[in-house]
Parts: structure tokens; C-alpha cells; sequence
């Protein structure tokens, strides 16, 4: 489980880095500042979750426990629903398709994020 977690999160961290370069050199000539900026959260919240994730299966390995497992499960999710939206949003004013429709699911990938670093916390906590 841990390699699985580690290799979705390095991949997920270089894509940050893709997007995040696409948002500076080709979004920013085409969109208004407020959509970039709207982008670019979600290239910063994918990539400290992708991070996150990386730590998950190290820590994963080190100290098997489900909490750590479902950690990892809600910051994928958390990527998904959160990031996701947000760049569906932002390139429907690039590509003129509306996904505003996406924006209360962006709310839900958030509380994935947070639910994550609880089962991060409680790992911690909880007695092997």
C-alpha cells in the first residue's frame, strides 16, 4: 500500500508542477488575475497534498495503521474533488465550456483535505 501511495503522490507532484507552470505562462496572457489565482490554488493545494502523501506511505510503513491508509485515500480524494474543480472551473473561461457548476464540490474536496490530516493526527496518537 505504502509504494502505491508514495509513486500516486510523486506523480501528482510533477503534474503540480506541469499545471503550475501552464497557469504562469499560458493561462496568465489569456484569463483575468482572479481566475489565475483561483488555478493556481489549486496547483498549491494538489501539490502540498501530493507531498502529504508521499509522507502518508512512509509513515504508512513504518506504522501500519488504518488511519494512515484512509489518510492517504482522503488526500486523493481531497486532490480530486478540490484542485480538480478548480481547474475545470478556470479553463471553462479558457475553453468558454461552464463548469461553474463544479463549485460546490470544491468545498467537499476540502473537507477531504482536513479529514486526511485528522487520520494523520490520530495515526499519531493512536496506540500500536
Amino acid at each position: 500500500m505504502y509504494s502505491k501511495y508514495a509513486r500516486w503522490g510523486a506523480v501528482l507532484a510533477g503534474v503540480a508542477v506541469l499545471l503550475g507552470a501552464f497557469g504562469a505562462h499560458i493561462l496568465k496572457e489569456r484569463l483575468e488575475p482572479e481566475q489565475v489565482a483561483v488555478f493556481q490554488t489549486g496547483v498549491q493545494y494538489q501539490f502540498i497534498h501530493a507531498i502529504g502523501l508521499m509522507l502518508v506511505a512512509l509513515f504508512y510503513r513504518y506504522r501500519p495503521l488504518k488511519h494512515m491508509k484512509n489518510a492517504g485515500l482522503a488526500f486523493l480524494l481531497g486532490i480530486g474533488l478540490f484542485s480538480g474543480s478548480l481547474y475545470l472551473i478556470t479553463l471553462g473561461h479558457f475553453t468558454h465550456f461552464n463548469f461553474k457548476w463544479l463549485g460546490p464540490i470544491t468545498p467537499i474536496g476540502g473537507v477531504a483535505f482536513v479529514v486526511g490530516w485528522g487520520l494523520v493526527a490520530a495515526a499519531f496518537w493512536a496506540k500500536k
